[in-house]
């Protein structure tokens, strides 16, 4: 009995410890099984306090009168599925006749309470079938990215999600996307993991930073142009809207359209042409905004006029021609000139991190998302990283990327440098970098011999 009664107590410490310092490793070991349990004995009971459950039918009232039987109990949704994950529990359920999906979204943080979960969200799969997402533990805490994650084509994972899932930046769905975020509040970690993530690809990266290329030229090795100042981005940007095209030009000649041809086979853009003659697709990053559009003179008002101009072009045009928009800023407003707005309309992903006033989470979710307004001004400051995205269809969630270091950063532009593609019409912003110092001699106690 002594013996048993140590082993309890050196396994529940253990738990507590894994909770306090691991909560990942906690929930792995003990608290799935756990939270399995808690779900399985009090599904029906919690179901029936949030509301999730309908009366029985008629013809079940009336077999019950005529077999003299009690009257049968109300009936939650049935349980299709119930799936472990390393965050959490994947609850796939089948509602009843009479429930909707959006009664199961209200009922989330009821849910979340009687479950004894950190967090649950739903969403509607089909018609009558919702997924409820429950995490065991803040997988905001401290970000661990899944070692296997689903890397397609301008498709890079660049963050965790709150529900446990990864969220990945996806330029062929959503190719132009917006960046807000106030000053130390995770923008240009979030912007380091998408370059590392697209420095591993196929793709042209082209900077534009204005604040004398700090951000962005330490990165230098893996971008095929560069532009540290206004002017040179105002030539770059036109240089960029010639390239674009040429690409239409060749997709053009391209496009194969005749009775013969099966309407799949008709290029439109620069995915369907042949693998051996599509022009590498071009990411272009915008460090901030607003120093390309802020004017204090006649002349710079010209300037400013000419690249927001450029810019709405490449917005409007460039999806289908391998030209996508990654704009950053702390401010994305109608105070920054004519043609602001028209731009920020064509940029579909939207992600806002901690922002100083309602106003400035508005510029981002105003028109898409309202509901996510509310929630980006709530991130805390002490904790940077966290940020609400969204995009056109109006959905939204919490994320937050895993922190890189520069040195990470820059290590892994380095490393994937000889995938740096040359593009005539950029060649002239193409950035002057030194090349990679050979590898260092192993050092020895021993002097070299002499001839």
């Amino acid at each position: 009995m002594t013996a048993f009664t140590v082993t309890l107590v050196l396994v529940v410490a253990a738990a507590g410890l894994l909770r306090w310092r691991r909560p990942a490793w906690y929930w792995l070991t003990f608290g799935v099984t756990l939270a399995a349990l808690r779900v399985a004995f009090r599904y029906a009971s919690v179901m029936d306090a949030c509301g999730l459950t309908v009366p029985p039918s008629r013809w079940r009232l009336t077999l019950a009168r005529v077999a003299n039987r009690p009257v049968p109990e109300s009936r939650a949704p049935r349980i299709l599925r119930l799936r472990p994950t390393r965050t959490g529990l994947v609850l796939r359920l089948k509602l009843r006749p009479g429930q909707d999906a959006f009664d199961v979204s209200a009922a989330t943080d009821r849910l979340r309470h009687s479950f004894g979960m950190y967090g649950v969200t739903s969403r509607e799969l089909r018609s009558g079938v919702v997924e409820l997402r429950m995490t065991g533990y803040d997988v905001l805490k401290r970000v661990q990215m899944p070692a296997n994650t689903d890397r397609t084509p301008m498709r890079i994972p660049v963050a965790l999600r709150e529900d446990g899932a990864i969220h990945y930046r996806d330029y062929r769905t959503v190719p132009h996307g917006l960046t807000l975020g106030a000053t130390e509040s995770g923008k240009s970690v979030y912007q380091r993991n998408l370059v590392a993530g697209l420095a591993a690809q196929d793709v042209a990266l082209v900077g534009i930073d204005c604040k004398q290329g700090v951000e962005l030229f330490p990165l230098a090795r893996r971008f095929s142009a560069l532009a540290d100042n206004p002017d040179t981005a105002l030539e770059l940007l036109e240089a960029l809207v010639s390239h674009m095209q040429d690409v239409y030009q060749l997709i053009r000649a391209q496009q194969r359209i005749s009775v013969n041809v099966p309407d799949a086979d008709i290029a439109a853009d620069i995915w369907d042409l042949p693998a051996d003659m599509r022009p590498v697709p071009v990411v272009v990053l915008v460090d901030e905004v607003a120093e390309l559009a802020l004017f204090a003179t006649k002349d710079e008002e010209k300037r400013r006029d000419r690249i927001i101009t450029a810019l709405v072009r490449l917005a409007q045009l460039g999806r289908a021609s391998g030209i996508y928009l990654e704009i950053c800023g702390q401010r994305f407003g109608s105070e920054l000139g004519k043609g602001i707005t028209m731009l920020r309309a064509q940029l579909t992903g939207r992600t806002a991190h901690r922002v100083n006033d309602e106003a400035s989470a508005n510029m981002a979710f105003g028109d898409i998302a309202p509901d996510a307004v509310l929630a980006a001004i709530q991130i805390p400051t002490e904790t940077p990283g966290i940020a609400v995205t969204g995009d056109s269809s109006g959905g939204w969630a919490r994320i937050r990327a895993p922190h890189t270091s520069l040195r990470q950063a820059v290590n892994t532009c380095n490393r994937h440098a000889d995938r740096t593609p040359d593009l005539p019409a950029l060649a002239v912003f193409r950035p002057a970098v030194a090349p990679l110092p050979a590898a260092p001699a192993p050092l020895s106690k021993t002097a070299p011999a002499t001839a």
